[in-house]
């Protein structure tokens, strides 16, 4: 079930029901809102009302009966494919990108005929992973796409795709998600929290499913207070960024230290909200440099517990004097 994201559903669906579609679809949006999961319902919609028989159900929704949906939910559907980054062919962990040999071998399946229906789907999760080679071998088969041909993009910064792309694309926008959605999902999927634990959550998780359950399973509200303590604070001796740091950069730590990477860019955008003038230039500055950094360092391997240490450093150029904040 895709919750809080009805105008997104209800675009598709209106869409495929009148089979006026675009090839390829475009979501965007932030981590963690729900892209993923619209398209695999999307594409079991697809899948099964091609195949038949139609279903009546609202929105994407489908049998779990239907055999389409049993062979896409089973990954073995063959005119479904779905890419992501591929674990490393040696040590531990996923590839850095998704790489131009799997975007070849989708072109090779692009070129067979359907098996089961005339209607054949492709996922890319997430567009933002792909190096430039695959971009560009991507682009050649969206300017020419086979018939009844459906692609999923799901990309977190559509801004950094290139325009070729984006211009080829229909868009459809996935808002973070609000506090009742947040809420429901947490009661549904941790039904063990505490209305004040779920509150807190729902508090730090700045509208993201994925960061929201992330957050419940790995109990990161020492993690929050810490961060925000320097936020606040600042760190003239280094010692909260060290501790964070010799926390995180543990071997065993390796989850908390993803959901800290997640978590660090949005605990400074919500800080910003409540500072002006030069500090809040300097927030947004911080924002940009942990954002980037957040997002690079789990690509290219960088060592966990420098990485922890060197955004402390981005959080304590925050923390302005209590004069300054409203």
């Amino acid at each position: 079930m895709i919750v809080g994201q009805d105008k997104a559903v209800e675009q598709f669906r209106a869409a495929w029901a009148g089979r006026k579609l675009h090839h390829a679809w475009l979501l965007a949006g932030p981590r963690g809102v729900g892209k993923g999961t619209f398209a695999r319902a999307a594409a079991r919609r697809v899948l099964a009302d091609a195949a038949g028989p139609a279903t009546e159900l609202p929105g994407l929704e489908t049998s779990a009966d239907h055999r389409m949906v049993k062979l896409v939910d089973a990954g073995s559907h063959p005119d479904m494919r779905w890419l992501e980054r591929l674990p490393k062919e040696k040590g531990e962990g996923l590839a850095r990108d998704i790489t131009v040999k799997q975007i070849r071998g989708l072109g090779e399946f692009m070129g067979m005929t359907a098996a089961l229906s005339p209607w054949r789907v492709a996922v890319i999760d997430s567009m933002d992973e792909l190096n430039r080679e695959a971009s560009n071998a991507l682009l050649k088969m969206l300017e020419e796409p086979p018939p009844n041909t459906l692609f999923f993009l799901v990309s977190h910064a559509p801004g950094r795709l290139l325009p070729t792309i984006r211009s080829r694309c229909r868009r459809l926008n996935f808002d973070p998600l609000d506090d009742d959605a947040m809420t429901s999902i947490l009661e549904a999927q941790s039904p063990h929290l505490s209305d004040a634990e779920r509150k807190r959550i729902v508090s730090m998780s700045f509208g993201s499913a994925a960061r929201a359950l992330a957050f419940a399973e790995l109990g990161l509200a020492k993690i929050e207070d810490s961060a925000l303590a320097i936020l606040r604070q600042g760190d003239p001796t280094n010692a909260r960024r060290a501790e964070l740091a010799n926390e995180l950069g543990k071997k065993a730590s390796a989850e908390r230290y993803a959901a800290f990477l997640e978590l660090a860019p949005s605990l400074i955008a919500r800080e910003a909200r409540e500072l002006r003038g030069a500090w809040l230039e300097r927030a947004l500055d911080a924002y940009a440099k942990t954002r980037e950094l957040a997002a690079v360092a789990p690509r290219v391997s960088l060592d966990p517990a420098a990485t922890v240490f060197q955004i402390g450093g981005f959080l304590a150029e925050v923390a302005p004097p209590a004069s300054l904040k409203r």
